[in-house]
């Protein structure tokens, strides 16, 4: 992991100042690499204001994201049935932090809250309420399950979605870095080029960010 951070500080700074600014503005809120997690949270007054209706199969009628996340995840839908035949159905999009709080209240009534906390964000940390995450499923199986990676659905997904600019959020291999329990179902948005090189890096969307920081960092310090 070391020699991969390295790497992708190496080539961060190789962009020189103006372009790693560009990425660090990105991490702001409202921006595709904005972090949110336990430690990093949201308002419970922040919506995103350009949430859309995504033009592809899903549960209900009800389920946004933002704008432009929403048309990288049409085209990647259209991919799957085009490229291998395959359905997949949004699940659950944007929620508020009223929304997220009744599930994670929900979730310690029903499972307590030890299991609770690895199994859903709390209120202001899930990235849900950023409209830039989707839970997906497939047209024979809705259900947020672990399984979901064993479908061909799921692994066209795990292979293929950084292409459209998703991220596959949680890893089981990420548990003690992400915090949460592994989601093959979950994916975040965060852009098409930064997507692609996590994947290819293979790290956790923290040490992506970690090392985005740490190379503006850098660039000042090589101004001076």
């Amino acid at each position: 992991m070391a020699a991969k951070l390295l790497a992708l500080l190496m080539m961060l700074l190789s962009l020189g100042q103006q372009n790693v600014d560009a990425y660090v503005n990105q991490m702001n809120l409202g921006g595709n690499l904005f972090l949110v997690n336990r430690e990093y949270t949201v308002s419970s007054d922040y919506v995103p204001n350009d949430l859309v209706k995504p033009d592809v199969p899903m549960t209900n009628n009800d389920i946004k994201m933002r704008a432009e996340a929403a048309a990288a995840l049409e085209d990647m839908f259209s991919a799957a049935k085009d490229e291998a035949g395959y359905t997949l159905v949004a699940v659950s999009g944007y929620r508020s932090y009223g929304q997220q709080s009744a599930i994670y209240e929900r979730k310690i009534k029903n499972a307590g809250k030890k299991a609770a906390a690895l199994l859903v964000a709390p209120p202001g940390a899930s990235e849900h309420q950023l409209g830039l995450a989707m839970d997906l499923g497939c047209k024979k199986n809705t259900s947020l399950t672990e399984s979901f990676v064993n479908t061909p659905e799921g692994q066209w997904v795990a292979e293929n979605c950084w292409r459209f600019g998703f991220i596959i959020r949680y890893k089981e291999e990420w548990t003690d870095i992400t915090g949460y329990a592994y989601e093959p179902w979950h994916v975040r948005y965060v852009g098409r080029e930064h997507a692609e090189r996590i994947y290819q890096l293979d790290i956790p969307f923290e040490y992506y960010v970690a090392q985005l920081r740490e190379a503006q960092f850098a660039a000042i310090l090589g101004k001076e």
